[in-house]
């Protein structure tokens, strides 16, 4: 399974904000959508970086409310990993754990296409693990 796949299950809609987007704003679309990140676009529609729930709360913890005063571009992950559709689900998950994030951006022909969080990724390993499990029943069912 890959991450293509993911995407024609939970569609391709992406929430961006604008690097100038000011941190309350952000905090304000997350909540709205109740996600936990948002990519960070400029007006080319190309990735900057990522803004995450944690970004947020290490801000908070440095510069306290001020930091809801500064904006998506001063706070955002800036190297973000990326995954292609063809990037298998296994993959995906070691990316994300190995990386320690939660939220993998989806890049084809140099523009963002999805986003995939890690339970979009886990529901689909499961899946894929029930499957694998169902077809080895039907094998030995149909062996004995």
């Amino acid at each position: 399974m890959t991450v293509a796949a993911i995407l024609h299950d939970k569609g391709r809609h992406i929430v961006a904000v604008d690097p100038a987007a000011r941190i309350a704003e952000v905090v304000a679309t997350l909540a709205a959508r109740r996600i936990g990140a948002a990519p960070v676009l400029d007006r080319a529609g190309q990735l900057l970086g990522i803004v995450s729930e944690r970004d947020i709360v290490i801000a908070l913890a440095q510069h306290g409310a001020a930091a809801l005063d500064r904006t998506a571009a001063q706070l955002m992950t800036r190297n973000v990993s990326t995954a292609s559709p063809a990037t298998t689900v296994k993959e995906a998950m070691a990316m994300m754990t190995e990386g320690r994030f939660r939220h993998l951006p989806v890049m084809e022909a140099g523009m963002l296409v999805g986003i995939v969080s890690i339970g979009d990724v886990v529901k689909a390993r499961i899946a894929q693990q029930a499957q694998d499990v169902d077809s080895l029943r039907a094998y030995v069912a149909g062996a004995a």
